[in-house]
């Protein structure tokens, strides 16, 4: 950095001033450039590249265009741009029905499963906890107001539906709340602005009230009870997993029939769950 702020050097028609590391003007005959709006502009552009990569991944159908864009809230052309150069690095497939997710993600998929530290560290106590209780095991991660499910061993009688690795799933049900009941009041409030109605597998409408007393109630005993929440006819158990430093990072569930998960069982269950997210917990360091 030059000692005296006001020194300017000339080279070829080019007078640079002082500079740091966030921010090199460049002074030329028509104005003041800053180096640090091309950073911004370029984080634009990546930021405006992902939204393009979420709209496709939400949708999971053929998207046209225009409709990308609307979606997006982008340009046509600006989407266009975007989708050229995510259609070359095959980020993005594209035949006559429209715009899809590609490949690539897929094999990002892969390399975060076999170098996440969380997710290989939880493997093998989620495949004891399905051993030993018969259930599904899963752990899932929360991403905005979703979270998604990063690892499941199946148990003896895996129910028909099972989600896959990598599932989206909302944070208002199932072990979903998990994370949910972490969230301030203020975010608790946007994500019950953004669910609307909540309405459970069984057909019923929770007030705002009731599911904010079962937050509640999940805080206080530490975990997460489900019955037909999101899957007609299925229960599950979940407990939070934290890091050294008391942080939330994910959630361990444990799924079965509604039958499987009778009183008599339940607490021993409970204890299990706990005792997983724990040893989870430990492995991590």
């Amino acid at each position: 950095m030059y000692s005296d702020p006001a020194a300017v050097g000339r080279a070829g028609g080019l007078r640079c001033r002082s500079f740091s590391v966030d921010s090199i003007l460049l002074i030329r005959g028509d104005g003041v450039v800053a180096a640090s709006d091309r950073v911004a502009g370029t984080m634009r552009s990546l930021e405006r590249a992902l939204e393009v990569l979420e709209v496709l991944e939400l949708t999971r159908k053929p998207l046209r265009l225009s409709e990308v864009a609307r979606r997006a809230n982008l340009h046509v052309a600006t989407t266009q741009r975007i989708l050229a150069v995510l259609h070359r690095h095959r980020y993005v497939d594209q035949d006559g029905a429209g715009y899809t997710m590609g490949v690539m993600p897929l094999a990002n998929a892969h390399a975060y499963l076999v170098s996440n530290t969380l997710a290989n560290g939880a493997m093998p106590i989620l495949q004891e906890l399905a051993q030993t209780s018969g259930l599904t095991s899963a752990m899932s991660v929360r991403i905005g107001f979703y979270h998604v499910l990063v690892a499941r061993v199946d148990g003896a009688n895996p129910l028909r539906y099972q989600p896959p690795v990598g599932e989206r799933m909302p944070l208002h049900v199932g072990a979903g709340r998990v994370f949910a009941a972490s969230l301030a009041s203020t975010e608790l409030d946007d994500l019950l602005e953004r669910v609307g109605e909540i309405r459970l597998a069984t057909g019923q409408v929770l007030t705002r009230e009731e599911f904010l007393e079962r937050i509640r109630v999940i805080r206080q005993q530490g975990y997460a009870l489900g019955y037909s929440e999101r899957v007609p006819n299925a229960s599950s158990i979940g407990s939070p997993v934290f890091n050294r430093n008391g942080e939330l990072i994910a959630a361990v569930q444990l799924s079965g029939l509604a039958e499987d998960l009778e009183p008599a069982q339940l607490e021993c269950y409970v204890t299990e769950v706990r005792q997983a997210a724990a040893a989870i917990t430990g492995r991590i360091g």
